[in-house]
């Protein structure tokens, strides 16, 4: 690694520690914005749309990283800080059965009321036709990364490990809306 990225990785984790909300909050925005140009430029959009990408940054701030951060912090206090396999279990158990299920609901509902302006009757039948096809989706991921997340990432850290995974998750959605708005062209 260069000496400026450890230099920037050293500063970056000092803000973890000096501010925590706020540097997840900003890391989860630029990365969902980032998401967002990577799934544009996949779906085949010829000009990148910055208001979408902008959208989806601000989703990633006002949204993802708060929600991660205290998420993570409310599971280290329910289940003590620890790691050992059976905790883990239970952690993995506890944010598939929560924080999963919400996140892909509130995602399509961003997604559809306030990134693509359909109105709510559309959004509410979309989300009925599709949400159960991307809760199962995400329930073939979701355990796994949940795994790694809380066994192997420092606490400060999963936060961002999730917004890197969140990324890829943010394509896939970004694809499966696309496909679907195709089809009903």
């Amino acid at each position: 690694m260069s000496d400026v990225a450890k230099e920037a990785w050293r500063k970056y984790l000092i803000q973890l520690q000096v501010n925590p909300l706020r540097t997840k909050a900003l890391t989860s925005g630029v990365i969902a914005g980032l998401g967002d140009a990577l799934a544009q430029k996949i779906s085949g959009i010829k000009k990148l749309q910055l208001r979408r990408l902008l959208l989806f940054s601000l989703f990633g701030f006002a949204y993802g990283g708060p929600f991660g951060h205290y998420l993570h912090k409310l599971m280290s206090v329910i289940f003590k800080g620890k790691n050992d396999s059976k905790t883990v279990a239970k952690m993995v158990l506890f944010e598939q059965l929560t924080s999963s299920p919400l996140n892909n609901l509130l995602f399509m509902l961003y997604y559809g009321l306030v990134i693509e302006g359909i109105p709510w009757v559309f959004v509410k039948d979309k989300i009925k036709k599709d949400f159960t096809s991307v809760q199962m989706a995400a329930w073939k991921v979701g355990p796994m990364v949940a795994w790694v997340n809380n066994q192997f990432v420092p606490l400060q850290l999963r936060v961002i490990f999730q917004c890197f995974v969140g990324l890829c998750w943010t394509i896939f959605l970004n694809l499966k809306a696309r496909s679907a708005a195709i089809k009903d062209s």
